[in-house]
C-alpha cells in the first residue's frame, strides 16, 4: 500500500476539491545546516481549491499552491505555485497553463 505523508510540524491548509496523490509527502520541517545546532525550520503549506498534488510528489515548508496548480508526478515544489498552471521536475517548473473545460 502506497501512502501519503504529511509532516505537520506548521500549519497546513488544504481546500476543496484538492487531490493529494499516492505516495505524496507535505513536509512542513527541515533543518538549518548552516548551524552546528541544526535547528529545526518549519513553513506553513497551504493548498488553495482544485489543486492536485501529483503521485510521489513533495511540496516542500512555505509553499504556497495557488488555486487549481498542478504539480506532476515525481516533482518537488519548493517555490509557490501559481493559480492555473501545471509544474515537473525537481525543482519543479512552469510547463503549461492547465485549462480547465
Amino acid at each position: 500500500m502506497v501512502q501519503k505523508w504529511i509532516d505537520n510540524l506548521d500549519f497546513i491548509k488544504i481546500g476543496n476539491n484538492v487531490c493529494i496523490s499516492q505516495g505524496s509527502i507535505l513536509l512542513c520541517g527541515n533543518h538549518d545546516f548552516k548551524k552546528e545546532s541544526f535547528e529545526l525550520i518549519t513553513g506553513k503549506i497551504i493548498l488553495e481549491d482544485g489543486v492536485w498534488i501529483g503521485a510521489k510528489s513533495f511540496v516542500c515548508s512555505g509553499v504556497t499552491c495557488f488555486s487549481h496548480s498542478v504539480l506532476s508526478v515525481n516533482s518537488v515544489a519548493n517555490k509557490n505555485l501559481k493559480a492555473y498552471t501545471i509544474y515537473q521536475g525537481n525543482p519543479a517548473k512552469e510547463v503549461r497553463e492547465r485549462k480547465i473545460l
